[in-house]
């Protein structure tokens, strides 16, 4: 597995692996089916593991410490904090006042079985709390040696550069997809200007661009219910947009999630740009799938032809379009 430097020195796998999978919100898994998909990825080469303390209430953070009781040394480890409340995806609230990040980084060390957190992100931006004064909450952490690298999750270009004024940020995080590419306008550029990483997550379009997904087969719980991306309505309507995307696919030889990250990773060398993608699965054949679509080769006219995709998709990408990057530029 290659690796990938991000910003501040942090060196990862170049491609990561997502722990939202590791819980229901994809639909339902065990926790020994979900260990065992998270010990063949690092087995494989995957050595970037991303979480946050919300996900399944705590409950991938769990499983990932299982894995670190006896491989901690092995991995790069992020997880996140900011996202608040329990009342269903859509009503949830953000905080990144210091008592908050305080509180959090002790209960994630704790069901992670750690004392250290490699990538420690801010989820979300709150909007009462200056970015800076949360920043300056986990500097506190990292000068404790709890933390060793600062992260930020759909921040703006301008967050980004008056977070940076009062610590190194190693890395963005955010949907950069073929079909959501929002982030080309101000993000994108404010991470080359200050050295930043970029790690995206949902690069895969969470299952559709792989051509697996449909509105039937999600069940109460399911993130994608509350995206409106993915209503029956929308699904219908970008349908022929997915079609061109896999007939392409096609032509290059490889599934819909590969050509989704060799996409992906043709963007980060067109923008001289360090990028790590992170899907998550339930799987393990599915990681191994994912793993062969980091060196894929695309001609130009395919980039080109790939290009024009995303302009043409209905649907916002967030089930919070109010918490991310791109309604706030």
């Amino acid at each position: 597995m290659a690796t990938v430097e991000l910003g501040d020195g942090l060196t990862v796998s170049a491609l990561g692996f997502g722990g939202m999978s590791l819980t229901d919100v994809y639909g339902a898994v065990s926790d020994d089916d979900a260990f065992r998909t998270l010990a063949h990825a690092v087995d494989s080469g995957v050595t970037f593991i991303d979480t946050a303390n919300v996900y399944g209430d705590g409950r991938s953070e769990t499983t990932i410490g299982r894995l670190l009781k006896t491989r901690r040394d092995e991995v790069q480890l992020a997880t996140k904090f900011g996202i608040v409340g329990q009342g269903g995806v859509g009503q949830r609230g953000v905080r990144g006042d210091r008592e908050y990040v305080r509180e959090q980084v002790e209960l994630s060390l704790a069901r992670l079985g750690t004392d250290r957190i490699d990538l420690y992100y801010q989820h979300r931006v709150d909007p009462v709390v200056p970015i800076e004064e949360t920043i300056g909450a986990v500097k506190e952490l990292v000068e404790e040696g709890k933390v060793l690298h600062i992260g930020l999750s759909e921040a703006t270009g301008d967050e980004i550069r008056r977070a940076v004024s009062v610590h190194p940020i190693a890395a963005i995080q955010s949907e950069w997809s073929v079909v959501s590419r929002d982030v080309e306008r101000f993000v994108v550029p404010a991470a080359r200007e200050h050295g930043l990483g970029f790690v995206s997550y949902s690069t895969l379009g969470r299952k559709w661009l792989a051509g697996l997904l449909d509105h039937n087969d999600l069940v109460e719980g399911d993130v994608r219910l509350n995206i409106s991306r993915y209503t029956p309505t929308n699904l219908a309507y970008n349908k022929p947009i997915l079609e061109e995307f896999l007939q392409i696919a096609d032509e290059v030889g490889v599934t819909g999630a590969q050509l989704a990250l060799a996409w992906f990773y043709t963007k980060g060398r067109e923008f001289d740009l360090p990028v790590v993608s992170i899907p998550g699965s339930r799987f393990a054949e599915r990681v191994s799938e994912n793993l062969a679509g980091v060196d894929v080769e695309l001609t130009a006219q395919q980039v080109e032809r790939l290009d024009t995709l995303a302009a043409r998709i209905r649907g916002h990408r967030s089930a919070q379009p109010q918490l991310v990057s791109s309604a706030r530029e």
